[in-house]
C-alpha cells in the first residue's frame, strides 16, 4: 500500500497526457482537414476541450498532449485556447506532434509510443503520478478522485471505467473483475462480454483513461519498446500485461463523474460516429440537458474568440428571426429567418425565409434566403445557396453528399464545390 506524503491535493504531483493524434475515420469528410479531438462541440468548443478542462479543474497544472494526423488545426487551438499556464507557478502545456525523435523513420506507431518517444521530456517535469487521458471523449470528470484510488489501493494501474450493458459492451475493451474491483482479464471487443460480480447483466468497459505511478510507466514502456511484436498500444499490450504480471484496478466512471444537480446520468459520450457526434451534440439544446455546459463549477475551457453579440432581425409574419431551444454562439446573424433545435457556431449567418431544423452549423457558414435545412451537420465555412433543400430527400442528399446510417447529412466545402 503506498501511503501519501503530503497534505495537497494529488493532482498537484500529477501530468496529464493526452492521446490527440487519432483521425478519426468514422467521422467521415468531418475529419478530412482536421484530426478528431479538433472537431468543433457544442457551440463554440473543440472536443479536446472536455479532456483538457476536466485536467484543469481537477488540480492538475502540467499537461502533455500528443499530435499526429493533420494537427495543424489542433495545434492552433490549443495555443490559443490554452496559453495561460505560468512556469514560475509550476504549470506547463506540451504540445508534442510526432517528430521521429526516437528514429528518423519512425512516428507514434501507438498510443504507448506516444508516450514512450516523450520520455525525457515528461521526466523534466518529475511528475510523480501519470494521468492518461483520451482527447476525443465528452465528459465531466474529476481525475482528483481517480489519483485517490489509485494510491489508497496500491494499483501498478488504475483504469477508467464506464458500466455499459453487456449486449453494447462489444465495441470496447472489456473488465473483469473480482468483489474488489481488481480486474483479473482485460478483453478487446470480446463476442460475449464478462459480466460484473453482482449485476451480470452490466460490463465495465475501459474509458482510455490510465493512471500510473511514473516510475512504472516508463518501465513499462521501456519494456514495451524492446517487444518486437508489440503493437505499442495501451489496450492491446501494456494494460493485459500489467494484469497478468501485476495488479491493474477498476476505477468506475461514477465515482468521479461531475454533475450539476440537474444532471440525472453520468454523461460520457464517444462522438466517432456522424450519428453519436450529431447526437451528442443535440443534446444541449433539450430544455434540461444530460450535459450542463452552464455549470460554473466545471467550466469547459475554450478559445475566448473575439466577436460581436449574436443578433436576430425582422419581426413581421413570415420573416421573422428566432430560434427555439438552440444554442446560438456570438457573431451569429439570424435575419428574418427560423432556427429550431440547432446549434450555430461563432459567425453563422442565416439569410431570410431560410428554415433550419436539428442542425449542427458550424463556424463562418452562411445558409442563404429561402433555404431549407433539416437533420444536418454543415462544416466549416460552408454557403448553403439561397433556396437550396438538404435533408427532405434521402436519394437527392446521398447523390450529393453524405448520409449517415440514421439520415443525418453531412455537407462541407468540397460537396459543394463539386455540384
Amino acid at each position: 500500500m503506498q501511503e501519501r506524503t503530503s497534505g495537497r491535493p494529488l493532482a498537484r504531483e500529477a501530468m496529464a497526457y493526452v492521446l490527440a493524434g487519432g483521425r478519426g475515420s468514422r467521422l467521415m469528410e468531418l475529419t478530412d482537414r482536421r484530426a478528431k479531438p479538433a472537431v468543433y462541440f457544442g457551440g463554440k468548443t473543440r472536443i479536446i476541450d472536455f479532456a483538457l478542462s476536466n485536467a484543469i479543474n481537477s488540480g492538475i497544472r502540467r499537461i502533455g498532449v500528443a499530435t499526429q494526423y493533420k494537427a495543424h488545426s489542433l495545434i492552433r487551438h490549443m495555443q490559443r485556447a490554452w496559453n495561460f499556464m505560468r512556469p514560475e507557478r509550476n504549470e506547463s502545456f506540451d504540445i508534442l506532434p510526432a517528430s521521429q525523435r526516437v528514429s528518423e523513420h519512425q512516428w507514434y506507431e501507438g498510443t504507448a509510443d506516444a508516450v514512450f518517444q516523450n520520455i525525457d521530456i515528461i521526466a523534466s517535469h518529475d511528475p510523480r503520478y501519470m494521468v492518461i487521458l483520451a482527447g476525443d471523449h465528452i465528459y465531466k470528470m474529476d481525475y482528483e478522485l481517480m489519483l485517490q484510488q489509485h494510491v489508497n489501493s496500491g494499483a501498478d494501474v488504475t483504469v477508467g471505467c464506464l458500466v455499459v450493458p453487456r449486449h453494447e459492451a462489444s465495441g470496447f475493451g472489456v473488465m473483469q473483475v473480482d468483489a474488489d474491483d481488481t480486474i483479473t482479464a482485460f478483453v478487446e471487443k470480446p463476442a460475449d462480454p464478462p459480466g460484473i460480480p453482482g449485476n451480470p447483466e452490466m460490463a465495465l468497459a475501459s474509458m482510455g483513461i490510465y493512471v500510473f505511478n511514473t516510475s512504472f510507466l516508463f518501465d513499462q514502456l521501456e519494456r514495451d519498446a524492446a517487444d518486437l511484436h508489440s503493437k505499442r498500444d495501451f489496450g492491446r499490450d501494456i494494460i493485459p500485461y500489467i494484469v497478468r504480471h501485476g495488479k491493474a484496478v477498476a476505477h468506475r466512471f461514477t465515482t468521479s463523474c461531475i454533475r450539476a444537480a440537474e444532471e440525472i446520468e453520468e454523461y460520457w459520450r464517444d462522438v466517432g460516429t456522424l450519428d453519436a457526434y450529431f447526437e451528442a451534440n443535440l443534446d444541449l439544446t433539450d430544455t434540461v440537458p444530460k450535459l450542463n455546459l452552464y455549470d460554473r463549477d466545471w467550466p469547459i475551457w475554450t478559445d475566448a474568440v473575439v466577436a460581436a453579440p449574436a443578433k436576430f432581425v425582422h419581426d413581421e409574419d413570415g420573416r421573422r428571426g428566432h430560434a427555439v431551444s438552440s444554442l446560438v454562439s456570438g457573431d451569429c446573424i439570424v435575419s428574418g429567418s427560423e432556427v429550431w433545435r440547432s446549434l450555430l457556431f461563432t459567425g453563422v449567418k442565416v439569410g431570410s425565409y431560410a428554415r433550419v431544423r436539428e442542425a449542427v452549423i458550424l463556424p463562418y457558414c452562411n445558409i442563404g434566403r429561402g433555404a431549407r435545412l433539416s437533420r444536418v451537420i454543415i462544416d466549416s465555412g460552408v454557403r448553403i445557396p439561397e433556396g437550396m433543400v438538404i435533408g427532405e430527400d434521402p436519394v437527392e442528399d446521398a447523390r450529393r453528399f453524405r448520409v449517415s446510417d440514421k439520415g443525418v447529412v453531412l455537407v462541407t466545402r468540397d460537396m459543394m464545390a463539386r455540384l
